[in-house]
Formats: C-alpha cells, structure tokens, sequence
C-alpha cells in the first residue's frame, strides 16, 4: 500500500469532519439521541424514588455517553433552522432533567442525613463517660 502523506501534507483540512456530514445528513439522529436521553433520565428519576438497590454508578455513565453523543450531533448542525425543529424535544429533555436532578438531591440529602445519625450513634456509644473529662473532675460545669 502506497503511503500519499508526503503528497497532502500540504492540502488545507477538510471543512467538515466526517461525523459533521453523517450528523447533518441525518437530522433524525438528532431526535433519536434525545429520545434516548430522556428514556434514560425518566429511569433513573423513578428507579431513584422506587429502587433502593438502583445502580446510580451505571445510569450515569450512560446518562455521560449520552451527552456525549448529543454534543457530537449539535456540533455537527449548523443551520438554526434545524435546531428549530428539535427545540420543543430539547425544552422537554430540559424539564426532565430538572425533576431528575430534584430526585437526585433529594436522595443525596436522604444518604446526608442517614451518615449524620449513624455518626451521632457511634459518637453517643464511644462517650459512655468512661474516659470523659467530667469524670476526672476536669471540667467546669
């Protein structure tokens, strides 16, 4: 096979990448991933409120792909013509996102406040006043 590199070495780039012209080519693809992050997030959103064996860990490295390829197909539309025709599956994708990151921090405060009783009963059980100051005669009341 024939190497041509010394040959186009000099030849300006491409004006669009390959993934740009697949992207704007296929609008569909566009809806497609959104429909995909959307189904994602509406699992995760009810798994998080229903499942306490959910696997957050995964979801969310699928949620990341997602993004992923949605950031790829935005960037390969250049007309806002057809950003337009994708703005109310985007608008609801937004919305989602929302009650999913309401059921996220819900969730979160949930684990903080089980931690914070779990401290508070390991801490109640370690000062049992063997070795407090007050025992000592230590401390000023």
């Amino acid at each position: 096979m024939t190497d041509y590199s010394e040959f186009t070495s000099n030849l300006p780039a491409p004006a669009a990448s390959p993934a740009r012209l697949v992207a704007a080519q296929h609008p569909g693809n566009l809806a497609a991933i959104i429909g995909r992050i959307e189904e994602a997030v509406e699992e995760e959103t009810a798994s998080i409120r229903n499942n306490p064996a959910f696997d957050i860990k995964a979801s969310n490295a699928r949620k990341s792909r997602y993004l992923y390829e949605l950031n790829r197909a935005i960037k390969g539309v250049d007309q806002p013509d057809l950003l337009a025709e994708h703005r109310e599956g985007l608008t609801r994708l937004r919305q989602k996102l929302a009650r999913n990151e309401a059921a996220i921090l819900a969730h979160l405060n949930a684990v903080k406040e089980v931690a914070n009783l779990l401290k508070n009963a390991i801490q109640h059980a370690e000062a049992d006043g063997t070795y407090s100051a007050g025992q000592f005669g230590w401390a000023q009341p």
